[in-house]
């Protein structure tokens, strides 16, 4: 089966490719490095031929409210209309568990995408996932000065690989419209957690301050609220692998605060 994989050379998307791949699938990504854009729609046509089902996993690197939603309505009716010429027969699409609760601005990007994606003219599945193990390395990494000023927030973290097989499996099936919350096995204090990362040497050693923050994202409103698949690792197993690769918490094709 030939899958076209949005983003296919970042974080998720190299997972998804390789995913495809070992299940003896045919993986097309999506990317500027493959001559795809995906805002102007250069090279989509050609790349999409042949293709049944397409994982969307494309993200853009913002905070900003504008900036969110322009891109993923402009990317998202992009791909939806080329898709529709090429006859794809299912769109899967990577959000995020409480983008509807916690409306900060890239947060209002996703809910754009997701309702890109619904008034499309081709069959879909979304699938939310929670905050990936990567997550309080990613804020590390961006955050200057001597104190690191950490959201006090409960997440309940995911492997990114766990996500990727999730997506597959549902790309090789039938269209489910909202797929259940994917979220990993234990919530987590993402101060606690930062902290963890830290003490590991995957971070810049420095304080770990709470930064208190209003509403429902200090309240849980990251964390899944109804049935659906959990992950297996925890983020104490991620860590101890990640110690031994002081790569692996680099966010190549950034999602920030997923």
């Amino acid at each position: 089966m030939k899958v076209a994989v949005a983003g296919g050379t970042g974080l998720t998307g190299r997972h998804v490719v390789e995913l495809l791949d070992r299940a003896g699938h045919e993986p097309v990504p999506l990317s500027r490095a493959a001559g795809v854009d995906l805002l102007t729609g250069s090279g989509l046509d050609a790349a999409l031929a042949g293709v049944e089902a397409t994982i969307d996993v494309s993200n853009v690197t913002t905070m900003k409210r504008e900036a969110a939603v322009g891109f993923f309505d402009k990317a998202g009716r992009t791909l939806a209309e080329a898709e529709a010429r090429a006859g794809v027969r299912h769109h899967v699409t990577l959000s995020i568990v409480g983008i509807d609760r916690v409306k900060t601005g890239y947060y209002q990007g996703k809910l754009r995408q997701e309702a890109v994606v619904r008034e499309g003219g081709v069959p879909w599945s979304v699938l939310r996932a929670t905050q990936f193990h990567e997550f309080p390395g990613q804020i590390l990494e961006r955050l200057p000065g001597p104190v690191a000023l950490v959201p006090a927030m409960k997440v309940q973290p995911v492997a990114v690989r766990e996500v990727a097989e999730a997506l597959v499996e549902l790309a090789v099936g039938e269209p489910k419209g909202m797929a259940g919350d994917l979220a990993g096995p234990r919530v987590e204090s993402l101060v606690d957690m930062a902290r963890r990362v830290i003490r590991a040497g995957l971070a810049r050693r420095r304080p770990v301050v709470p930064l208190w923050l209003p509403g429902p994202m200090r309240t849980g409103g990251l964390l899944p609220t109804g049935p659906g698949p959990r992950g297996v690792q925890t983020f104490d197993e991620w860590l101890a692998e990640a110690a031994g690769s002081p790569s692996i918490h680099r966010d190549d094709d950034p999602r920030t605060y997923r």
